[in-house]
């Protein structure tokens, strides 16, 4: 039971606070009209001191019912309670690979695909505080933007920094993975974790991307593979000497493979064909890994009825100076 932020060690022990009422009862009945009357040629002066008396006489029975309801509740153990939580986690660590080939650049995202990508892995970083993160970039080639960290301000800026053009040009998907094994292999976290994103068909680098799939299984290490793109065509921005033409280029996703690479190391593929669905494809990814708590808690008790005892020891010598000195009765 708590009252008052004190929990109790004998609750029941407060039902003897009821006995107030009949001895509050008690004591109207037994001074109702009992404030003696004298004759006087004249009451002048005695005025003054008979109201002040006449005020003060019931402050004695307030000052015990006061210091009986005190150690009543100093009775019933009073106590206040302190909880001390040890919290531990068992994070993830996560490698993002993500494709910055030319066909990142394609406008069928807001304001294209690459800078969409960058967004929301901004998002997904940004919510799991417990987590460390890898960055790993591939086009042509591949490369670690970021290694494993829980400096989550380093992840972030280093994917705001990522771009087209800081590889040669192609989609080297297998390289990517083995890139990210390669920042996950050694790890001893409960879970390891690629998501791979990527806009194309494995057409670089000499490792196969179902190889490297095989690979990652191997280590335990999970792959969750985006295809990002529109169903049909979009439009890319390409440099020209007379300035930046659109060119309408279909497509070309392969799916399957994608999909093989995520069903042999136990992940998922996820197709984002617009940025809400982009956007929910993190959140799921993000509702399926979930970072596991451990909580150990341990509640401590401080004894406090000495703090009512006091008070009430305090209250009853009032109670005393008060019948003996200011307002005391003469025979």
């Amino acid at each position: 039971m708590t009252l008052w932020g004190y929990s109790f060690m004998h609750p029941q022990r407060l039902l003897l606070l009821l006995l107030v009422i009949p001895l509050i009862a008690w004591y109207v009945w037994k001074n109702y009209d009992k404030w003696a009357s004298l004759r006087y040629s004249t009451i002048e002066p005695f005025v003054k001191i008979r109201n002040a008396k006449k005020h003060l006489r019931h402050l004695p029975f307030i000052l015990e019912i006061i210091a009986f309801s005190l150690l009543t509740i100093a009775f019933a153990r009073p106590r206040k309670s302190y909880t001390n939580r040890q919290i531990s986690t068992q994070g993830i660590d996560i490698v993002l690979a993500v494709d910055i080939s030319p066909s990142m650049l394609a406008e069928d995202f807001h304001p294209n695909r690459i800078e969409a990508a960058k967004r929301e892995a901004i998002k997904f970083v940004n919510g799991r505080p417990n987590d460390r993160f890898a960055v790993v970039a591939f086009g042509g080639q591949s490369f670690t933007v970021v290694p494993l960290t829980l400096d989550h301000a380093t992840v972030i800026n280093m994917i705001r920094k990522l771009k087209n053009g800081m590889v040669e040009d192609g989609t080297a998907i297998g390289l990517g993975i083995a890139n990210a094994i390669a920042r996950l292999y050694k790890s001893k976290a409960k879970s390891k974790v690629i998501i791979l994103l990527t806009d194309g068909v494995n057409n670089r680098g000499n490792i196969d991307p179902i190889t490297a799939a095989k690979m990652a299984a191997s280590y335990g290490i999970r792959i969750y593979t985006i295809g990002i793109g529109s169903e049909s065509y979009a439009n890319i921005p390409v440099q020209t000497p007379g300035g930046i033409e659109y060119q309408k280029v279909k497509v070309d996703i392969d799916e399957q493979t994608l999909k093989q690479i995520a069903d042999l190391t136990g992940g998922k593929y996820f197709r984002a064909t617009n940025d809400k669905k982009l956007s929910q494809i993190y959140h799921e990814i993000d509702r399926m890994e979930k970072t596991k708590f451990k909580e150990h808690k341990q509640v401590y008790y401080a004894e406090m009825y000495w703090d009512f005892v006091l008070w009430a020891l305090l209250l009853l010598i009032l109670d005393i100076l008060l019948r003996t000195i200011v307002i005391r009765t003469f025979p």
